[in-house]
């Protein structure tokens, strides 16, 4: 079996498209059966997963939370960590398991890792009893995937990057906030960083097809979007007579959405009208992730990411001056090849500085492909593990400093759904992104809700209406 050109491009015709999308030939040709799904990762990859649900139910499966009660197995896969893969294969044993027991059930694997040439290469050598595999760039394929199966895998991972398209179906995980992209792929190519290898050169949406999106889940009851994209504020960049990040923001929040969020943000592209516009309106919330990666200038550099220590203590300053009662969280690596201990205390010294509301923290992991995979890494595991410890107890700290201020306050909470550890109470958000508990509330959920907060822990409030 010979390997897809991972690299060769596949243009798609607007018939084709019609094809997909509005062909209703093959509506229910597999109803009453189950799909089961998984996703590892990113937001990129929650809000994938929503769009394969919508494509999965319109030819007739019902979801199912139950591995062995599946017709389909789609697992939608992460290839930002090591771990994210070890995951995986632990539990293609369960599927290989299932295929076993049921002959007939489909299994699929999607997402990031599909993109991996040695992962497809793997795939087809070593796990045969998978039957389709699909990337990021080929979801709308699914359908036509699924009903052309043969008893050969299927294997559908060409890049499509300079294609956007619109009109996608969505099987939204919430009634109450929803994610909206607004550009796909990126050109920053950190040199750790697998995504533009497996997500491609960044695309953006056009505006207008964004703002459309945005008043029609206002007109649907929504009250909360998120921005998507691998580096939001970069959004526009590479198209002509488009607006910049700044100014869709404005016009988002023009469209009266109650609450707006974005993910992810670059420093090197965050701009002074950027935080103007945000200071701007009320209805888009004062939280900010901003990552960091490391305190280093030095180590910043070999990461390719575009700014020094100073220039990002700057920004965060500049940011915490201009927007009233901002949170600000990060995201750190420890272990990068050739970090020193002085190095790792500069990226300490940064969390002193900034006492973030939390952070997301890692171990280095090398990526195959990579420029920072061909560095040799000379630092022991236990090094790494003990930096990783160190930071997390700073940054814990500080997450619990920053929530106990919120201690006797009333704040906003959105509502979204009842706690998975107390069916008495129900969780959701204040504007700067805390988890909130309340009690003796299930009758508000989807509302905005005054919350008193009675408690503060490091990772989440209690409140009471």
């Amino acid at each position: 079996m010979n390997l897809p050109d991972l690299k060769k491009a596949r243009i798609r015709t607007d018939k084709e498209v019609e094809y997909i999308y509005l062909n209703d030939h093959y509506q229910k040709l597999f109803s009453g059966q189950k799909y089961f799904l998984k996703t590892y990762g990113c937001q990129m990859n929650v809000h994938d997963s929503e769009e394969i649900a919508a494509r999965l139910e319109s030819l007739g499966f019902n979801k199912t939370e139950v591995l062995e009660e599946a017709d389909i197995v789609i697992l939608n896969t992460c290839a930002i960590r090591e771990n994210a893969h070890d995951k995986l294969y632990g539990f293609l044993g369960r599927c290989k398991h299932l295929k076993k027991e049921k002959k007939d059930v489909i299994i699929g694997i999607c997402g990031c890792m599909a993109q991996e040439e040695n992962v497809v290469e793997e795939i087809m050598n070593k796990h045969q009893y998978i039957d389709i595999v699909f990337g990021t760039h080929n979801i709308y394929k699914l359908q036509d995937l699924i009903i052309n199966k043969k008893e050969k895998q299927n294997i559908e991972v060409y890049s499509c990057e300079g294609d956007v398209y619109e009109n996608v179906p969505y099987k939204r995980e919430s009634q109450v906030k929803a994610w909206v992209n607004i550009q796909y792929g990126c050109d920053k190519f950190c040199t750790y960083c697998i995504v533009p290898y497996t997500r491609g050169k960044q695309r953006s949406r056009k505006s207008q097809e964004i703002i459309k999106e945005v008043e029609e889940l206002v007109k649907n009851g929504y009250k909360e979007v998120t921005l998507l994209g691998q580096n939001v504020n970069a959004y526009g960049k590479e198209l002509k007579d488009e607006i910049n990040f700044a100014k869709l923001l404005e016009e988002v929040a023009k469209t009266g959405i109650e609450r707006i969020r974005f993910v992810t943000s670059h420093p090197w592209d965050f701009t002074d009208e950027m935080i103007e516009i945000i200071a701007k309106y009320d209805n888009i919330m004062p939280y900010i992730h901003l990552p960091l990666q490391s305190g280093s200038s030095k180590i910043l550099k070999l990461m390719g990411r575009r700014y020094t220590k100073e220039e990002y203590l700057t920004l965060y300053h500049k940011i915490k001056e201009t927007i009233p009662n901002v949170a600000i969280t990060t995201d750190i690596i420890v272990g990068f090849p050739n970090e020193t201990d002085e190095n790792f205390k500069e990226t300490l010294d940064v969390v002193n500085a900034c006492q973030f509301d939390s952070a997301f923290t890692f171990i280095y992991s090398p990526r195959e492909g990579t420029p920072a995979a061909k560095i040799e890494d000379k630092i022991p595991m236990e090094v790494k593990e003990e930096r990783l410890h160190k930071l997390n107890e700073l940054i814990n700290s500080y997450s619990l400093k920053a929530n106990q201020k919120y201690l006797g306050k009333t704040v906003k909470v959105l509502i979204e759904g009842v706690s998975e550890k107390d069916n008495t109470k129900v969780f959701g958000y204040t504007e700067t992104m805390k988890l909130v508990n309340v009690d003796n509330a299930c009758d508000k959920i989807g509302e905005i809700i005054d919350v008193k907060i009675t408690d503060a822990k490091s990772f989440s409030l209690d409140g009471k209406i």
